[in-house]
């Protein structure tokens, strides 16, 4: 579903209101604007869905959709990086007064983001690469990766500049803590969220 661009006193929104033309042409892609660059994500496959299903249960049973925060899907990111930037995060963890932090075009003011998490897709590069930058350059204190095509958990907090200070890749067979800088204790089992993200083989 796309929102009509909300008109600014310093000028019109060209890519905003491209990116939204091309959400009603294609109902279920992510449309995102990162770098002034419009990018277009197909819809997610169902392993990709029931990744994301695992991944919302443990947010949830810590506590963390609550009276404080609330663990969101495909929430809109406003982005530093350009006049019309923002971010479709699959996952955000946020505090519980992120309506009045509202920006424009669905989207929500970095300050209220304490967690994003993206599960990769076909263009997995973008969430290793792009928004790595993007969200550094907007201060989300940590951002998750279920890198399926690598088979890793990225994990990154410390954000600096256009770059995380801390790194961390996680393979299968470990148990991931978050910072409990989100808010609460939440653990990940790195096999059971990839194991969930493959598609069936062969």
């Amino acid at each position: 579903m796309s929102a009509a661009a909300v008109e600014r006193p310093h000028g019109d929104r060209p890519l905003i209101a491209e990116a939204n033309r091309i959400m009603d042409r294609l109902p279920g892609y992510r449309v995102e604007i990162i770098g002034g660059q419009i990018l277009v994500s197909p819809p997610p496959d169902g392993p990709h869905a029931e990744s994301l299903t695992d991944l919302v249960l443990p947010f949830a049973a810590s506590g963390l959709h609550g009276a404080e925060s609330k663990v969101l899907q495909g929430a809109g990111l406003w982005l530093p990086t350009g006049t019309e930037d923002y971010a479709i995060p699959d996952l955000s963890v946020v505090d519980a007064d992120y309506r009045d932090h509202y920006v424009e075009n669905n989207c929500y003011d970095p300050v209220c983001f304490r967690l994003v998490l993206e599960v990769t897709s076909s263009n997995y590069r973008t969430d290793l690469r792009d928004k790595v930058k993007a969200y550094a350059a907007a201060k989300i204190p940590v951002y998750v990766i279920v890198d399926r095509k690598h088979q890793r958990l990225h994990v990154l907090t410390q954000p600096t500049g256009d770059d995380y200070e801390s790194h961390r890749p996680h393979s299968p067979g470990e148990m991931v803590t978050l910072p409990k800088s989100i808010g609460a204790e939440v653990t990940l089992d790195v096999a059971e969220l990839l194991k969930a993200g493959q598609p069936k083989s062969g």
